[in-house]
């Protein structure tokens, strides 16, 4: 037994299966991205023309492009300055629930396991601006109904709102987890030397569930960068491109137009801003969630 732990081979075994999926997955679909983005290939014929750089300065010299960065942007905002902090706050409630905590669990993930088709509609049928909940609420209220899809005054924030019910369950879920996992001799003990419930959240629950926080603002940045179905599903991109996001914007401009070296450029793009934020979150913030140890 030893002497198979000592051979290389033993190691090679196990590392070269998971070697050749990376490199067929993920390694050889980068450098074939990379390859066309120099090119004018429309997808089907076998040659492509190399046209050098003229792709990405396309791309960087569109100003749609770059409203679709700047929606890219309002949804890592909205994720991490409106929607992280609502599902600390629901996981920190959920778990001083004693009864039926488990209804709730299961309530608030539910609409993470829905298709986004199907979240969509419901939420096209929400914003309605004829028969819609919300502006029936509005006009019962005396207010006038307003076209939440329809305008780009609000289109850009009603998808915001929707995609943050959708997903919020998944990170209620995950903090929840990490807070059901502290002992609870150290909330009794706090409880006892008199601190207040606030105090004992603000003591000992947030700093041992921060690197769980870190991770989900992590997913949240993540998910904002690939948004992409719920968009197409409510609104297309519209109206007039005001909630086209970078993934829509590669959809609607290259790929439906048979512009694949131009979708390849994009999506490097894309996958550059992705990596440049996911480093600059780990170097800023990131490394300051140190492990805890209970």
């Amino acid at each position: 037994m030893n002497k198979t732990l000592k051979s290389p081979i033993t190691y090679l075994f196990f590392i070269v299966p998971a070697l050749v999926l990376l490199i067929m997955f993920f390694i050889y679909p980068l450098i074939s991205s990379l390859y066309y983005s120099f090119t004018n290939w429309n997808g089907i014929s076998e040659h492509a023309k190399y046209i050098g750089f003229q792709n990405y300065t396309k791309a960087l010299t569109d100003p749609v492009f770059w409203n679709s960065v700047k929606n890219n942007g309002y949804f890592i905002l909205f994720s991490v300055f409106i929607q992280v902090p609502i599902t600390i706050v629901a996981s920190l409630m959920i778990a001083n629930v004693k009864k039926l905590q488990g209804l709730y669990k299961t309530a608030i993930f539910m609409p993470t396991v829905m298709s986004t088709a199907v979240i969509g509609i419901l939420w096209g049928f929400i914003y309605n601006y004829d028969v819609g909940l919300l502006n029936k609420i509005i006009v019962f209220f005396g207010g006038a109904p307003i076209d939440w899809l329809g305008s780009s005054k609000t289109a850009m924030l009603s998808i915001l709102i929707t995609n943050c019910w959708q997903w919020s369950g998944f990170y209620i879920i995950t903090i929840l987890a990490a807070i059901l996992t502290i002992p609870k001799e150290l909330d009794e003990a706090a409880e006892i030397d008199g601190a207040t419930g606030f105090q004992r959240v603000r003591t000992i629950t947030m700093p041992l569930i921060v690197p769980v926080i870190s991770v989900v603002i992590m997913l949240s940045v993540a998910g904002s960068m690939k948004a992409a179905d719920i968009i197409i599903v409510m609104t297309k991109g519209g109206p007039a491109g005001s909630t086209d996001v970078m993934a829509t914007y590669m959809i609607k401009y290259a790929i439906t137009n048979f512009k694949y070296g131009y979708g390849n450029a994009l999506s490097f793009l894309i996958f550059i801003f992705t990596m440049a934020i996911t480093v600059i979150y780990q170097v800023l913030f990131a490394r300051r969630a140190e492990r805890v140890d209970y």
